[in-house]
């Protein structure tokens, strides 16, 4: 059988930084984020199965969030302000991910390539996994903003602001759920939390 880097590949996301053009109190790398974005969208899933009364598969969606910036191997983690600059740079990092993402599943076995093709390469059959996992990677990305600020860094301020304004313009009532009821938690020290 053939020899594989495909996990040897995916284990690299913990050197790939995330906001680099930010100071940071406490660095964040894309494996870290990847946990975050899982375990927020496992949680919106279950809302959405079980106060929306949606049909959805939680651990599905949480393993695709696993998977979600795989391509940042290659691509490093490109800031938010170059990547959606404009239509033409969205359009062809969207095509450079798409690529990467085909170069990961190629370097997996045959009988494996099934398995992660649909997580690999979005297929509209899974919009509303795509959604809840993009709508938890902002999510996340917010708790970030909250936890630098919480740590006294004014860094993030304005990029906190612009991620509340794009996760209240989602108006996903499993969003608003989850930020009622889950995210003051993230405001408190350990001894405050129960």
């Amino acid at each position: 059988m053939k020899k594989s880097n495909f996990f040897a590949f995916i284990s690299r996301m913990k050197y790939i930084d995330r906001w680099g053009l930010m100071r940071n109190i406490s660095k964040e790398n894309v494996s870290e984020h990847s946990l975050d974005v899982a375990v927020i969208a496992h949680a919106l899933a279950i809302i959405q199965k079980k106060r929306l009364d949606m049909d959805v598969n939680p651990e599905k969606t949480a393993l695709y969030a696993i998977y979600h910036d795989a391509s940042e191997i290659f691509t490093g983690d490109m800031p938010t302000p170059v990547k959606y600059y404009n239509s033409v740079i969205k359009s062809a990092y969207k095509e450079v991910e798409l690529s990467v993402n085909q170069r990961l599943l190629n370097m997996l076995p045959g009988d494996f390539k099934e398995e992660f093709e649909d997580i690999l390469l979005p297929k509209d059959k899974d919009r509303q996994i795509w959604q809840t996992v993009k709508a938890a990677d902002k999510i996340s990305a917010y708790i970030k903003c909250l936890e630098e600020e919480k740590s006294g860094n004014k860094e993030f301020q304005k990029a906190k602001q612009t991620l509340y304004s794009t996760i209240k313009n989602m108006k996903l009532p499993e969003v608003e759920i989850f930020m009622d009821e889950f995210l003051e938690g993230y405001c408190l020290t350990l001894d405050e939390m129960e």
